[in-house]
């Protein structure tokens, strides 16, 4: 009876996990690379390397696209001593700044998932040590158990058609819209109830230090001995998050310095943001639509605003230079970068539920505005099956070209076995 290959099992579960987890890794950044390349200027900020900062959208999709590869490379089994090689370096560098950030807490999150997946540094550092560390030292260890997909010959293409293709995806996502929203401005949210607590919310807990003769003590909020001369209250301390909505702040303000993000989210007709987060490098080769878009919603008694957190200075250049006419509204930064990946991108609003997102590219031509429009205030429910048709092309892309150079493969290797017989 044949014995048991202990290693090759451990060495192909290893490969498994470390290849889905790279994989998903470099595909969720892939397809926010904005998003990845705000996470590096937090890195960057952290470590007081902000000189580095124009290079944040570069190293973002390169990141992604070797984590990828990689996953791609262990997967196929392609390289597999070099490969398990980098994997291994790649983790032990990952799992010794994780425990750095853990400890320090420089970057509340690492970031390794992207805005799919966002879990604490010691959550990520525990990660590391119980499952992707000792898959990668595994595969190291036990890389000649693993069984190659292809030949020797066709290694060079897995390698370079899973960087190439990640860098292409990376691009497509960041020349229009994500083409998954994983942040709380997703079209379909509602951002009023997204802002809401329920009613069982957990609320947070806090204890109350209190100072007497010396002693110090904690109470609840419940036996705070407050208003009682003989104790002296030193701070507030929480000891347990309570619920955090999704959205935690939506404030719109006008010229007078009125947040009018209510009346937005209360307007039953429909209302036009086009979200700019800085003029200054705002991208006008399409204005021509934006202020067609402008004039349907004059024309429709729908109201237009431009958000943005630019200075006075910056709005008037901006109206000098593209001709606007619409009223301009100020926001925080941060959150009109999460509302959209694009500067400018605009959304539609009905009852506070976005309708619809558009990077500056895909805003509708002045010839398809209407019936584009006039479906989204009314849906028809067609929005779903069109997602579905991308992501069916996108993995189509990817998966038929390794398969065809697999069949290739095959049977050319067939072919030079039967010659040598």
């Amino acid at each position: 009876m044949k014995s048991i290959d202990y290693k090759k099992i451990i060495a192909e579960v290893s490969r498994i996990i470390l290849g889905a987890t790279f994989i998903f890794s470099g595909t969720v950044k892939a397809i926010d690379p904005v998003g990845g390349a705000i996470k590096m200027e937090d890195y960057f900020n952290a470590f007081g390397l902000s000189v580095f900062n124009p290079l944040a959208f570069f190293v973002s999709i390169n990141l992604s696209a070797v984590e990828f590869a990689l996953g791609v490379c262990i997967i196929m089994a392609v390289y597999r001593k070099f490969t398990t090689i980098c994997m291994l370096l790649f983790m032990a560098f990952m799992t010794l700044l994780t425990f750095y950030l853990a400890i320090f807490n420089p970057v509340h999150d690492c970031g390794c998932f992207g805005e799919a997946i966002i879990i604490t540094n010691w959550q990520t550092f525990f990660k590391n040590i119980f499952i992707l560390f000792p898959a990668s030292v595994a595969t190291y260890l036990f890389h000649k158990k693993l069984t190659p997909v292809y030949t020797f010959k066709a290694y060079w293409f897995a390698v370079l058609f899973g960087y190439l293709f990640s860098i292409g995806f990376s691009y497509y996502n960041y020349y229009n819209l994500p083409i998954m929203d994983f942040r709380p401005f997703k079209v379909g949210g509602n951002i009023s109830q997204l802002m809401s607590f329920p009613d069982d919310a957990q609320q947070d807990e806090y204890h109350f230090i209190y100072e007497k003769k010396g002693k110090k003590e904690a109470f609840t909020p419940e036996t705070a001995p407050a208003g009682d001369p003989e104790w002296t209250f030193v701070e507030s301390k929480l000891i347990k998050q309570g619920y955090t909505p999704p959205i935690t702040s939506f404030e719109l303000y006008d010229k007078n310095e009125d947040n009018i993000a209510e009346e937005i989210l209360a307007d039953e007709n429909g209302v036009f943001l086009l979200i700019a987060p800085n003029l200054e490098k705002a991208n006008d080769k399409n204005i021509d639509e934006i202020n067609n878009i402008y004039d349907y919603s004059v024309e429709n008694h729908l109201k237009f605003y431009c958000v943005t957190s630019s200075t006075e200075g910056s709005i008037d250049t901006w109206i000098n230079n593209t001709g606007a006419e619409y009223p301009f509204l100020t926001a925080d930064d941060v959150t009109l970068k999460t509302i959209i990946r694009s500067n400018p991108g605009l959304v539609l609003l009905k009852s506070g539920t976005i309708l619809n997102k558009w990077h500056y590219n895909d805003i509708p031509s002045e010839e398809t505005a209407n019936a584009v429009i006039n479906e989204l205030l009314d849906p028809s429910g067609e929005k779903k099956e069109k997602e579905m048709s991308h992501w069916v092309l996108i993995v189509s892309c990817f998966t038929l070209p390794l398969l065809l150079v697999w069949i290739y493969d095959y049977f050319r290797n067939r072919r030079k076995d039967k010659s040598k017989m």
